[in-house]
């Protein structure tokens, strides 16, 4: 199973505090959208996601659909037969989406020792 593009994403209480300090770990601004609390930073590969006030905890992110750099795959594993691959597998989403849909969508579970998983498909159902 690809889960896509993989990000952490880290709740913030000062977002232009905390994108100077990564800036000085090298990280370089990838997708800012400071005027709506969040700012997307990459070193190399690695991705982090600043959100202020947006959500609780910091959390794992998947996103089917996109590679590293935020570009649309042709071929991916919807995010709806992620959903239905895992619960064939036993594990419920705490949040889990229409399996229906067509367009973009998430879902959110929980690993075994609590940290959230947030999967998160910007671009619509393969054909």
């Amino acid at each position: 199973m690809s889960l896509g593009a993989f990000s952490i994403s880290l709740s913030v209480k000062d977002l232009a505090t905390s994108v100077a300090f990564y800036k000085t770990l090298g990280f370089k601004s990838h997708h800012d959208m400071s005027e709506h609390g969040f700012a997307i930073l990459k070193n190399g590969e690695a991705v982090i996601g600043l959100f202020e006030g947006m959500f609780e905890g910091n959390l794992l992110t998947f996103n089917p659909g996109w590679d590293q750099n935020a570009a649309p795959q042709d071929s991916f594993e919807d995010v709806r037969a992620i959903q239905e691959r895992l619960k064939t597998a036993g594990i419920l989403p705490d949040v889990p989406t229409d399996p229906l849909g067509k367009g973009p969508a998430n879902i959110t579970l929980t690993d075994p020792d609590g940290n959230t998983i947030l999967i998160d498909q910007h671009v619509d159902r393969p054909s």
